[in-house]
């Protein structure tokens, strides 16, 4: 196995509570020049399509002030310290949705972005039960129930264009738990 390439220096910057830079000089070969590579740390977080008792999947419209626009997105968060990221999938889920996971799959954990981030991303699919509570309540937090038909009506247009989560979404219909000939948007003429 081969020597190369080699991390020359590391450095942290604290950016935030919940981000930091990683700043990186790499040597890809003997006599190279380091270059320096900046990449994001966060926190895991998960991603979860769930189906409840009536077939819908729950979605979430929310700002997003990166984008500077609302985003419709599967419900999700970041996994807290000392927490699962599958407890973390049943507390979001409750949080934002009110629905509890009567059943949780997990569907693998993968890299949002090889390339400027160091976290992962647990996708699930729950199973739902009945709705015992209200989603928790935050200012410009919108929940909306959707067939596999209608998600892909929001998705073919870009109004659901969040990636990481449409690969979620693909995820469970690769593990059996979604059938994605549901997903079939109307056709156009």
């Amino acid at each position: 196995m081969s020597n190369w390439p080699k991390i020359k220096s590391r450095r942290t910057i604290d950016v935030s509570p919940w981000m930091k830079v990683i700043e990186r000089e790499v040597e890809f070969a003997a006599g190279d020049q380091p270059e320096l590579y900046h990449a994001v740390a966060q926190q895991d977080y998960i991603a979860i399509v769930a189906v409840t008792p009536g077939g819908k999947i729950p979605i979430v419209r929310q700002y997003r002030p990166a984008l500077e626009r609302f985003t419709w997105e599967l419900p999700a968060g970041l996994v807290d310290k000392d927490e699962t990221a599958a407890d973390c999938c049943r507390r979001e889920l409750m949080e934002e949705t009110g629905f509890p996971a009567k059943t949780v799959h997990a569907l693998g954990s993968y890299a949002p972005c090889t390339a400027r981030l160091s976290n992962h991303i647990h996708s699930f699919f729950v199973e739902t039960g009945p709705r015992t509570a209200a989603p928790k309540t935050e200012a410009g937090i919108e929940l909306k129930l959707v067939t596999p038909h209608e998600l892909a009506a929001l998705i073919l247009p870009g109004e659901f264009d969040l990636q990481l989560h449409i690969g979620v979404i693909l995820l469970a219909g690769m593990r059996g738990h979604l059938d994605l000939g549901a997903f079939q948007a109307p056709k156009t003429i």
